[in-house]
């Protein structure tokens, strides 16, 4: 009602006027209530009866359609309207500072973007992109959340309004983590700030029953829970995923909720958890709070990669805002496009367990073959980067930082570490499988570490053969084959989604492949850290079959194809009896048929 007061009325979702105290005051109310206001001026006139027309304004809100609903248009100037924590008069007009690179004494207010230092510009969208270090989707979707504002997607699978559930659900966790003392305790103990709990919004999930309940008093559909990884559905009932679990939310770049991480605090055998795979959440693609470092990451080009939660936590309260972790896996070829984003320096710091090392030699053979820099920091005597920062050896983790052992060195000594070097049989076992990890890397880092890897083993340089008459024969002849997309896209999936291999052997072996038969043979034996491989997984270009619906597709195009094939051949077969032939080819017809059908 307080809108109605004053000079002015309401019509139709518009507001008039003659009053700018009254719009003034109308636009702030409309601002605090999440909706973009446009405001129109019309002058003061004397029509043709000669009645004189106050200056009237006009504020109305418009259905937001498309992105250029985003931008509002005021006196022919295209504005973006976006909170910021605090605007200064500067007193000069023309003093603009640039906030997209490492000037932190300033910000500003301007209606365009165009950064007279470095020569960043362009639109609005442009500058969420610069600012904020996302691509252009994932700024359309941060300014679509900003602005409750659904998107349309021309893809008719993601062409549906953005849930609110996984805010929802964060927002009641937080809730009751204030309200539940053991979690509270729990958390205080591992050294975690009050403000360190608020930014990565730490929260408690209850009992099953709770949250069930708690979704339908909010009046969500149930299948969508389930379809969120919120609520798991098994014999007939749905159940909560996160049961007595302190919990992490996990975000996008964009800072988008897209799933959870849970630990346990009642004793229940999974210490942590995280959401199951659903479309939006994705552990192979997703670093924990990426969305936090990223900033700090293109400002000070390096990134601190660790093993857990907490780690991140008590890092980024120690002043280490560069940090993230990988979500309950090993790093993946799946993650390089994050850690390209900056070009930052890459520092793998994890626990100096069997697992921890296990973890990180992986990772390094991913790194140093995909071209990174950086190294490893491993921690000895069970300590973990939390422990050190509640510790206070806040110092002694930023010398660790410092000097991290490179990738290349480290994997070559991890290598070393496997085999008696005191027996010569070990000792060529061990050179041959240090020269296979160092076939992955560039010839210039080759040369330089076969010298190492001589020394550490006590023989002759000569002796590391890495480009030997036979293997530049080999390496021309590997360069000039031919690349078969299709079957290296089939390699990459048996080594991203080992769960299809039982689907793919029941209907292909490797002799069906023309190209790439011994490199599907090594994945199918789970060899991941031969070189062709390593090749395959960091190579962006190839794309595996991600569903089994796809994966599907693409075997009955191939094997129609095949037994397409064999059909003519065995057509002009003349070598064999006519019963055989014959046999043959009703055998090569129902499989062909069986195929256009669409089974496999």
């Amino acid at each position: 009602m307080g809108l109605m007061d004053g000079d002015g009325c309401y019509a139709r979702n518009t507001y008039d006027t003659i009053s700018q105290t009254l719009a003034d005051e109308i636009i702030d109310l409309a601002i605090s209530l999440g909706k973009i206001p446009s405001c129109r001026v019309s002058k003061s006139f004397v029509d043709k009866k000669g009645v004189n027309h106050k200056q009237s304004y006009k504020i109305y809100f418009k259905k937001r359609e498309s992105t250029e609903s985003f931008f509002e248009y005021i006196d022919g100037v295209e504005y973006l309207f976006i909170k910021v924590k605090e605007i200064k008069n500067i007193g000069k007009e023309d003093l603009v500072y640039d906030i997209t690179v490492k000037d932190k004494t300033h910000t500003f207010l301007s209606n365009h973007f165009g950064v007279g230092n470095c020569g960043a510009g362009g639109d609005s969208i442009k500058f969420i992109m610069e600012y904020e270090k996302l691509s252009y989707p994932e700024a359309l979707e941060k300014l679509a959340s900003s602005y409750n504002f659904s998107l349309t997607y021309s893809d008719s699978k993601n062409n549906k309004p953005r849930s609110q559930l996984m805010d929802k659900i964060n927002e009641w966790y937080q809730y009751l983590f204030t309200k539940n003392p053991q979690a509270r305790s729990y958390i205080k103990e591992r050294g975690i700030y009050e403000s360190s709990i608020e930014k990565f919004g730490i929260g408690y999930a209850p009992d099953s029953n709770s949250t069930i309940n708690y979704i339908k008093s909010q009046l969500f559909n149930m299948s969508e829970a389930v379809e969120m990884g919120v609520v798991g559905y098994d014999g007939g009932r749905n159940f909560a995923r996160f049961i007595e679990r302190i919990t992490f939310p996990i975000h996008s770049a964009n800072g988008t909720i897209v799933g959870f991480g849970g630990r346990t605090i009642t004793g229940h055998q999974a210490k942590y958890i995280n959401s199951p795979e659903t479309p939006i959440f994705n552990k192979s693609r997703l670093l924990y709070a990426y969305h936090h470092a990223k900033q700090t990451v293109y400002k000070t080009k390096q990134i601190i990669i660790t093993e857990g939660y907490l780690d991140v936590i008590m890092l980024h309260q120690a002043g280490f805002t560069n940090a993230v972790a990988t979500l309950g896996t090993a790093l993946t070829p799946e993650h390089l496009p994050f850690l390209r984003k900056g070009e930052p320096e890459v520092i793998m710091a994890y626990d100096g367990d069997k697992a921890g090392r296990a973890a990180a030699l992986k990772a390094s053979k991913l790194l140093s073959a995909s071209g990174f820099n950086g190294g490893v920091v491993i921690f000895k005597e069970g300590l973990d980067p939390a422990d050190m920062v509640k510790n206070g050896a806040v110092e002694e983790l930023a010398d660790m930082f410092r000097t991290p052992q490179p990738f290349i060195e480290f994997v070559l000594n991890e290598i070393l570490s496997l085999y008696n070097l005191f027996d010569p049989k070990a000792k060529e076992a061990c050179m041959q499988e240090a020269v296979g990890y160092l076939k992955t890397l560039s010839p210039i880092l080759q040369d330089k570490y076969k010298t190492y890897l001589a020394q550490r083993l006590g023989i002759n340089p000569s002796f590391v053969k890495l480009t030997n008459q036979t293997n530049t024969n080999r390496s021309v002849s590997d360069n000039s084959r031919h690349r078969d997309m299709w079957e290296l896209s089939l390699i990459k999936t048996v080594l991203e989604y080992p769960e299809f291999i039982d689907q793919i052997l029941d209907v292909l072996n490797p002799s069906l492949l023309q190209f790439h038969s011994s490199e599907f043979a090594l994945a199918l034996q789970g060899k991941v850290d031969e070189p062709a491989l390593m090749a395959i997984l960091i190579d962006e270009k190839i794309l595996p079959f991600k569903n089994e619906e796809v994966l599907k597709s693409e075997l009955i195009a191939f094997l129609t194809k095949h037994y397409e094939r064999e059909y003519k051949k065995i057509n002009l077969k003349t070598d064999i009896s006519f019963e055989e032939k014959a046999f043959y080819i009703r055998k090569l017809r129902g499989k062909i048929s069986q195929l256009k059908r669409g089974e496999l």
